[in-house]
């Protein structure tokens, strides 16, 4: 994966991590000042229309980095960082998936089957995440991917 992937990636992240979280503490944590309002927080639909908004980002960066990254990996059987990735992995689609179907679906149960599927996919998600940039190994050298270090730490670049 490149650096400006990872950057982007990264980036994706934060943003949709991030207001998954506030919106998530908003909503499950919060008490309203107002026993009428519709809201938790003042806040709180702004943090939902911009982690819905910042979704297709990661979306996009997660189809982006499968076939450099991920599959690169699964084919090669790198070790580095293989049980955080495979997690990553597997917690992607349903948690992509869940998230649409919670603002789709009609019937009240299903909506709350839904968001149960898409908190647990997304916790697995930001904790795998968390793990696998700060506790794996340094990135061990797969033939023709771009950014990744060879056996000395330098960068390695594809030919």
């Amino acid at each position: 994966m490149t650096r400006w992937e990872a950057l982007l990636l990264h980036v994706a992240n934060l943003l949709v991590g991030g207001t998954g979280l506030v919106y998530a503490w908003m909503r499950y944590f919060a008490s309203p000042e107002d026993p009428f309002a519709l809201a938790n927080h003042p806040l709180q639909p702004t943090f939902q229309h911009l982690h819905v908004l910042f979704a297709p980002l990661l979306v996009f960066t997660g189809g982006l980095i499968w076939q450099r990254h991920v599959v690169t990996r699964m084919r090669t059987h790198a070790p580095a960082k293989r049980r955080t990735g495979l997690t990553l992995a597997l917690t992607l689609l349903p948690m992509t998936v869940s998230g649409y179907l919670i603002q789709t679906v009609a019937d009240e149960t299903w909506r709350e089957v839904w968001i149960f599927v898409h908190l647990a996919a997304s916790g697995l998600w930001i904790a795998g995440y968390a793990v696998h940039l700060l506790f794996g190994k340094k990135g061990a050298p797969v033939a023709g991917v771009e950014g990744l270090s060879s056996p000395d730490g330098t960068p390695k670049r594809a030919a």
